[in-house]
């Protein structure tokens, strides 16, 4: 479903503030099952000056994280879920496509596979433009 969430919704939803906030905005979401939103990766981001300063390249933990909260919009949106935080419990087969640098727009897609409880998986993959940049599963344990 097409929705426009920027900052302050996200805030509502997520725990995360700036500098550790890294979805820009929520572009596509149906709660509880999927959300999709991007990253502007600019060049003044703190990590670049310690990371490759050469070459600067945006750690794929962070392209993780981005994923995992884009997941937890997804989830937290879902009735009932409201005020909880989603917490990683793991991560499976990620995979590292291509290098995200400043300047890249990074589309994060996140579909919730399965719920038991209070833990899920879910499928993410990071594309920059139409090119697969990070793809893994992720599980989340829903805390209060």
């Amino acid at each position: 479903m097409q929705v426009k969430l920027g900052i302050k919704e996200i805030e509502k939803i997520l725990p995360h503030r700036h500098p550790f906030l890294l979805v820009d905005c929520i572009t596509e979401l149906e709660p509880g099952v999927r959300a999709e939103g991007y990253k502007a990766v600019s060049f003044d981001e703190s990590y670049f000056r310690g990371h490759f300063p050469d070459e600067p390249v945006m750690p794929g933990v962070l392209i993780i994280e981005a994923l995992a909260q884009t997941g937890a919009v997804a989830i937290l949106s879902q009735e009932g879920n409201a005020g909880r935080t989603a917490y990683f419990g793991a991560v499976d087969h990620a995979r590292f496509r291509r290098k995200v640098v400043p300047g890249d727009r990074l589309r994060l897609v996140c579909e919730i596979e399965k719920v038991k409880g209070p833990v899920g998986k879910g499928k993410a993959t990071a594309y920059v433009e139409d090119e697969k940049a990070v793809e893994a599963e992720l599980t989340f344990i829903l805390g209060k």
